[in-house]
Formats: C-alpha cells, structure tokens, sequence
C-alpha cells in the first residue's frame, strides 16, 4: 500500500532557509563541504595520475588513466546502494551521513601522504564513506516535503546549489595546489574540507529534529544477525578475489577496472530485478518502477558523456588549451570551476521555472531535454578538437561554452530526478531507491570510463561527434515515449 506522507520524520518548524525548513540549511553546508572535497580531488586525479614520475606524478598511460577515474567514480556512487541499505535497516540516515563524511576524511587524508599507494588506498576509503552519506543525505532532503509536492522540485534545486558551491571553489584551491605546488597538498586541502563539513554537520544536528533518526525498516534479533553475517562473507569473498588476482598476477590497474565495471552493470540488473519481483510493493509501485527503469536508462546515457569532463576534457584542458593570461598559465583544473558556477547561477532559475510550470512539463520530457543538450555539448566539443588538429593551441571558451550547454542539461534532470526518485520509489525501498538513482551515475561513469579508452584510437573530433549525435537521437526517442512512461508513473507527476 502506498502513501502521500513522505518518508521519515519532519524537523522542528521554526525558521526558514530561503523560505525551505531550517534543516536544509544543515543538509545543504554538509553536502557543499563533502562535494569541495570530492570535486577537489577529483579536478587534478586525472591529471596527477597521468604526469610523469619527474613531475610528482604516477606515470600511468591516458586510457588507462581516463579508465581509473570513470570507475572511481562507479564505485562512489555504486556504494550508495549498500549505504541507503545500512541506514533503511541498521542505523538511519543521520548516524549514515556522520560516519559516511568521518570515513571520507580519512580518506582524503590518506591521499595526501605523498606516496604511490596512498592515492588507490584513498579512494578505496572515499568510495566507501560516499556510499554512506551519498544516498541518505538526499533521503533527508525529499523528508522535508509532501511526496508530490511542486515544491519538491525547489528544494532539491536549492540544494544543488551547495553541491556546486563546493565544486565551484574546489578545484580553484586544490588545482592551484596540487599543479603548481606539490599534488599531494591539493589532496591535503580536499581533507580539511571534508573535515569541516562533519564539524558543520554535529553542530547543526539540533535543526533535524527526528528526521534520519531511526532506520526506516530496522532489522532486529535473527535477521540482523543473518544480515550481518551476510556481509562478512561478501566482505571476505571480495578480499579472496582480490588476493588470487594477486597471486596470479592479474592484479592490474586494467584488470581491476574492467572488473568492476563488469560488477556495476550486474548490481545493477539484479537490484531492479528484486525490486520488481518483490511481492511485498503494490501494483502501483510497480508500475512506478517501471517508469523508472526508463528514467535510470536515460540518466545513465547522460552521465556516459557528462562526467567525462573530468577526465577526457580535463586532459583536452591541459593539452590542447591556450591557459596563458597575462603571463600567468593558469592550472588546467581551474576550467573545472566553470560547471558548478554555472550551476549557482541557473538553479535559482530552474528552481523558479520548475515551481512556475508545475505539473505542465512531465519529467520524462525534462529528462529529454537534458539528453539532447549534454549531446549537442559534445557535437561543439568536435568543432574545438578538429580546431586543435595539428597541435594548435585553442581557446579555453570552447570549453566554457560546451560546459554552459551541459550545466543547462543538467538542471533539466539531475535534480529533476533526484525528486522524482524519492517520489516513485517504493515506500520499503526509501533510501535505497536514493542509491539506485546514484547507481544511474554509477552506471554512466563505468561504461563512460571504458568508452574513454576510444579517445586515444579514434581523432578527437570522431570520438565526440559520435557519442554527442548518439545522446540527441536518445533524447529525441525519450520525447516518443513520455506519454507510454506518464502512464507508468500512474499519477506522480
């Protein structure tokens, strides 16, 4: 049976944030200061990884490079599935976010020791502290409002802008750090972030109220203890594969990676698979669910091409880019900062226009929009490669505009379908349906990461026409199907 209350407690009423509850202020500086340290690191990892051992760097080859990132980040948003897990059935939302950000700390703090195996080490722990905070802070987003609310829509847009307030100043401090400086001190400064994002955290906790308090579907006595036991096995089985990789040795940077890619896809298809033969949810969830096969297959597409700006167009940056200004070149991570202020400014606007058009554009057509927008950023993007042919320097406003034209995308269905996965999802899959929409990403990024390979095969200016033409056509598709998905949806708007 399903319900229009939202899912889990509200916070106290009192004053207001941009006339949203007082708590999305606590949310929205906790998620800013954890996106600083992720978007920080992430602006100069490509670029640490693939600078030569004299310059700080670890040396490894471009495709291989572009691959690590693209399955990093997988596997950041492939753990919000187990981490919506651990608050729906152990420990709630809000006990989630804490250690989800104490253990990203520690991580970033690990990559700051300026060794080769501390950055692999690092990541490993962020991976799995995003896993836990990911997911759950978004959960306790959608619990200020009514399920259906339009307002919904506002305030997850309102909390993207923190998102990308701290991506906006982070690789300004962190790029400027670890390329100019020493890279292990930019990854330092992505610790310190972090670190402040969990102080802000306690010290707001008073405005949640009961909200992320206590799991939404606890497991006690037997089951707990057969659930944990579950996970201690899973655990020891993946420390076995990765020993007799070891062993054998196949434990490459390669190997690893395709590997996982291989389990993202597979998470993937077995997770819808038990949500939609579970008989616990209604017909209409059901239905629900079904619909939203269609909205992750076309969030997946998005983020194929989207998130390769960290990577494939982080190297352009830095490669094919005249940086010089003034006599000053200034770092190739700085371009990084152009999407997320982007952001600040147009999700105010896309707040607005969401709020002014209410239920007349459906969100399967929001999503069409953004798929044909990120495709068209990528058809410009072959214009500034075939003006780079021949090793001409070009200039950082291509760039500039083939972020502006994606920002625009984005705002169209990343925020669009973080309220629409808490609105669709099955009242029992509260803040595991947070992490399937995060699996979207995950998703994205894994098949991203190996598509990325093709960037040293083919010419640049082949390598984006295709996948940017490939994106319009899927948009144009999803246009077709938006009346067959609102029927889904079965009243969620």
């Amino acid at each position: 049976m399903t319900s229009d209350a939202p899912v889990g407690a509200r916070p106290p009423a009192g004053k207001t944030f941009f006339g949203h509850p007082r708590a999305l202020s606590t949310l929205f500086l906790t998620e800013m200061w954890e996106r600083f340290s992720f978007y920080g690191m992430r602006a100069i990892l490509v670029l640490y990884l693939t600078a030569a051992v004299a310059d700080g760097g670890l040396g490894i080859g471009e495709s291989s490079a572009n691959a690590v990132y693209g399955t990093y980040n997988a596997m950041v948003y492939l753990m919000a599935l187990p981490g919506g897990w651990v608050a729906d059935r152990l420990i709630g939302a809000r006990r989630s976010v804490l250690w989800g950000g104490v253990v990203i700390a520690a991580g970033h703090y690990v990559m700051a020791i300026p060794t080769g195996w501390s950055v692999f080490a690092g990541m490993t722990l962020i991976v799995l502290g995003t896993g836990l905070l990911k997911p759950n802070i978004s959960t306790m987003v959608g619990d200020l409002y009514e399920r259906d609310s339009p307002r919904r829509d506002a305030g997850f847009s309102i909390f993207y802008m923190g998102i990308n307030l701290g991506a906006f100043i982070a690789p300004l401090i962190t790029g400027f750090l670890g390329e100019k400086i020493n890279w292990h001190l930019g990854f330092g400064a992505a610790a310190v972030g972090m670190t402040f994002g969990v102080i802000q955290y306690v010290a707001g906790r008073r405005n949640l109220g009961d909200a992320g308090a206590a799991p939404a579907d606890p497991l006690l006595g037997a089951d707990r203890r057969r659930a944990l036991t579950r996970v201690g096995v899973a655990t020891a089985v993946v420390l076995v594969v990765l020993l007799v990789l070891l062993l054998v040795g196949w434990f490459t940077v390669d190997t690893v990676v395709n590997l996982l890619t291989v389990v993202t896809v597979l998470v993937t298809v077995a997770y819808f698979a038990r949500i939609l033969t579970d008989r616990e949810i209604s017909d209409t969830e059901r239905s629900r669910m079904k619909a939203y096969v269609w909205l992750f297959v076309f969030a997946a597409s998005f983020w194929l091409i989207y998130d390769q700006a960290g990577s494939v167009l982080n190297i352009f940056a830095a490669d094919r880019t005249d940086r010089n200004v003034g006599g000053f070149t200034f770092p190739a991570s700085w371009l990084q900062s152009v999407n997320p202020i982007l952001i600040i400014i147009g999700a105010p606007l896309a707040a607005w226009l969401w709020l002014k058009l209410g239920h007349r554009v459906s969100t399967p057509t929001k999503f069409a929009v953004g798929l044909v927008l990120n495709g068209l950023s990528f058809v410009l993007m072959a214009a500034a490669a075939q003006a780079a042919v021949g090793g001409d320097l070009v200039s950082p406003w291509w760039l500039v505009a083939v972020y502006a034209i994606q920002v625009a995308g984005e705002l169209s269905l990343s925020p669009v379908g973080l309220s629409a996965t808490t609105k669709l999802a099955p009242v029992k899959y509260a803040s595991q349906m947070l992490g399937l929409w995060f699996l979207a990403t995950a998703v994205g990024d894994a098949i991203g990461g190996q598509v990325a390979r093709l960037a040293d095969s083919w010419s640049q200016a082949t390598y984006f026409l295709t996948f940017g033409l490939a994106s319009v056509v899927l948009g144009l598709a999803a246009v077709m199907f938006t009346r067959q998905i609102r029927g889904l949806m079965a009243g969620i708007h």
